[in-house]
């Protein structure tokens, strides 16, 4: 049998992933996700803090030279204690197909088309877009939509400036962006000053299409999207930090670097200039059904990112002392946010630390089948909630909004 297959039995179609980090050179970790102290710059000063955990990740993290082998990838854990045996998602997906993903999914994308991520920066994060497919395509990558979603057992404080600017303000020209483009190298191009800032709030989240430029604020992220890591800073300096030229350009076909007209054409300038960037793209949380008799079978179920089609997710919250039995017509990833219990035959737990390379209980990839046939998720603590975040593939059967 193969490790794969193993692990499919073991877990009767609940597969048990261990933490993937990723630094990123430019970040400064905001400490939020739960990382031992010590380890947020384990991989070394020169790759950066890590402030990023992804989750039922088949995509390989974009960081240059230095990246390590499998960064970004999520692994599958198979074995009992202490003879733990790992496996790549992605291998285990590319070889049982339908069966882990489902055939809707495998036979339109042959792959996990999605991932998510904890995405946890002291301060802002520079006005930058992710390209659409078409432009993506240049370069021999996806587009990337994402989305947010601010867990507020991840935001105790909400870092140096929890605020995001959306957008580009109604009244700017496009001879005004371009300007600032073409700064880029004279310290700061002052391209957020033609942009809007929305405060953020825990609990509530945003939806982020490509070619919608975006500096994301300093509150911890859950961040669902497309399975792509393309993006390009479009800001110069953010915190009193110089960003590189190179990221201005990253993204941009070699025989366009240079061509500012090239970085004004990946931006969706109508979606961009939007006056109701608030009522189109903030996401308060939606009840999956009726409150009450979700209340009285002993759990509460919301939508958390609901606006694209390429994701969706959900925040369940499972009552003290309760047995349940959830359906969900699709597969999916899912992470811990609080209390403990049981999901099916694994232990379900939120671990306070984590040590780097240390495997958890936290966090599972639920294939399609068990999804549809419901998963029993049992509370045994009498005073905490369980409550998990879960991220679906495109277009989620159950989303009808």
């Amino acid at each position: 049998m193969s490790l794969a297959k193993k692990a499919l039995e073991e877990g009767q179609g609940i597969l048990r992933l261990a933490p993937t980090w990723v630094p990123r050179s430019f970040c400064v970790p905001g400490r939020r996700i739960k990382l031992h102290p010590d380890d947020y710059y384990v991989l070394g000063g020169e790759r950066g803090g890590i402030d990023e955990r992804w989750l039922s990740s088949t995509t390989a993290a974009e960081n240059g030279p230095l990246t390590g082998e499998h960064e970004g990838l999520s692994k599958v854990v198979v074995g009992a204690a202490g003879k733990e045996e790992l496996l790549l998602l992605k291998d285990l997906i590319d070889e049982l197909q339908g069966e882990i993903i489902g055939s809707r999914i495998w036979d339109e994308h042959k792959s996990w088309p999605m991932y998510s991520k904890f995405f946890d920066n002291m301060g802002p994060l520079p006005h930058h877009i992710h390209h659409n497919d078409e432009h993506a395509a240049k370069i021999g990558m996806k587009g990337k939509p994402e989305a947010y979603y601010f867990p507020p057992q991840l935001n105790n404080h909400g870092g140096d400036f929890p605020y995001t600017f959306f957008g580009i303000a109604p009244g700017t020209t496009r001879e005004q962006i371009k300007e600032c483009l073409m700064n880029f190298t004279k310290g700061d191009n002052k391209i957020t000053s033609f942009s809007q800032a929305f405060k953020l709030d825990p609990g509530t989240g945003w939806d982020v299409p490509p070619g919608m430029l975006h500096a994301p604020g300093s509150m911890c992220t859950y961040e669902p999207q497309k399975a792509s890591d393309v993006f390009a800073m479009y800001q110069s300096l953010v915190n009193e930090a110089i960003i590189p030229e190179e990221l201005l350009w990253k993204g941009t076909p070699k025989d366009r670097i240079g061509d500012y007209d090239q970085l004004m054409e990946v931006i969706d300038w109508e979606l961009n200039v939007d006056p109701n960037i608030l009522e189109t793209r903030f996401m308060a949380p939606v009840p999956v059904s009726d409150i009450a008799e979700m209340e009285a079978a002993g759990y509460v179920e919301n939508w958390i990112c609901y606006r694209s089609e390429a994701f969706s997710a959900k925040e369940l919250t499972v009552m003290p002392g309760q047995t349940v039995v959830i359906k969900d017509q699709a597969a999916y990833g899912m992470i811990m946010m609080q209390g403990h219990g049981t999901m099916g035959v694994w232990d379900v737990e939120t671990p306070a630390l984590i040590r780097y390379g240390q495997l958890t209980h936290d966090e599972y990839f639920v294939t399609e089948k068990a999804a549809s046939e419901g998963v029993k998720i049992t509370n045994h603590s009498k005073t905490d909630p369980i409550v998990m975040l879960k991220h679906f593939g495109p277009g989620n059967p159950d989303l009808n909004l």
